[in-house]
């Protein structure tokens, strides 16, 4: 019998009609629950949560995100965020 390969370099992605269900795996991850930093894609959040939905849990929780090509970075913590470098205009 042929099994299909396990791809441990992709998350195991709960059902796509709850974005409650998708929320709570998201923050209960190892990253997310010491409090580190977690990376998702905007298209993921659009199609698992939604914009309004993942923005409110981020306020509710405190954190912040930001955007960047199409990626979106959460920092799991209260701690302040600083640049390391400005940014230059193109």
């Amino acid at each position: 019998m042929d099994q299909m390969p396990l791809d441990f370099d992709r998350p195991i992605v709960p059902t796509l009609r709850d974005p409650d269900l998708w929320l709570r795996e998201l923050f209960s991850s190892q990253a997310a629950r010491d409090g580190l930093v977690i990376r998702r894609k905007v298209r993921d959040i659009e199609r698992f949560a939604g914009w309004d939905r993942f923005t409110a849990e981020l306020t509710r929780r405190g954190y912040r995100a930001f955007e960047n090509s199409g990626q979106v970075i959460i920092f799991c913590n209260h701690a302040p965020i600083q640049p390391i470098a400005p940014a230059r205009d193109r």
